[in-house]
């Protein structure tokens, strides 16, 4: 896997740039759970200062995704699976919420950007790398249709942390592919602005992605 994020990297701050791509590596394992955080060294690998990067530090630790110990560094949190079950709690409440409101007030932009990212899925490969950032990029346009900033910012953080366990235990999940085309419905859903069938797929892609986690724990 390369360390392109998955959306934006060109876009807003330093700070925001560098939160995205450790955010990437974070989430895609590329930066393990428990191996430790070196600022000097990721801001040279990203080509940035290090005042953005600790910026961005500080934002993935209120994130839950690294975790600052005094006197011993800084490191990737470790992916309990007892979290599994709090994380799906939330998302079984919001996803659906942000798939009926994306329905009801995505703009013709957004409607447009969602149609392109149906045809991308259906001419999508199987590449696992590939597969993962296309279904971070169908989520996160999904909430920026719902026109909220604060759901928005609330799914991406939990997508993360959702997406980190699949990462985890990918080598055991045999339904990656069919996981991620579940979305082709969903996107349709919110493009024929049908909130109510929006709703619905998004509860069930929820719940079908913590019973494939569970059957492999």
């Amino acid at each position: 896997m390369t360390s392109s994020t998955v959306a934006g990297q060109g876009h807003g701050t330093l700070a925001d740039q560098a939160y995205r791509s450790i955010a990437d590596r974070l989430v895609t394992l590329q930066i393990r759970p428990g191996e430790p955080i070196n600022d000097e060294r990721i801001a040279g690998e990203l080509g940035f200062g290090r005042t953005p990067v600790r910026e961005a530090l500080k934002r993935l630790e209120h994130e839950r995704l690294i975790v600052a110990y005094p006197r011993r560094g800084t490191f990737a949190t470790e992916v309990q699976i007892a979290d599994l079950g709090h994380i799906s709690e939330v998302r079984l409440q919001l996803e659906p919420l942000a798939a009926a409101l994306a329905a009801e007030r995505a703009s013709d932009g957004d409607r447009a950007g969602l149609d392109r990212l149906l045809a991308q899925l259906a001419k999508s490969s199987d590449g696992e790398g590939d597969l993962i950032r296309l279904d971070m990029t169908l989520h996160r346009a999904i909430y920026a249709a719902t026109r909220n900033p604060y759901l928005e910012d609330t799914l991406i953080r939990y997508d993360n942390l959702a997406t980190r366990i699949w990462c985890l235990f990918l080598d055991r999940l045999p339904g990656l592919a069919g996981h991620v085309h579940e979305h082709g419905p969903l996107l349709t859903a919110i493009i024929d602005r049908d909130a109510e069938k929006a709703k619905a797929l998004a509860a069930s892609h929820v719940k079908g992605f913590e019973v494939a986690i569970r059957s492999v724990i």
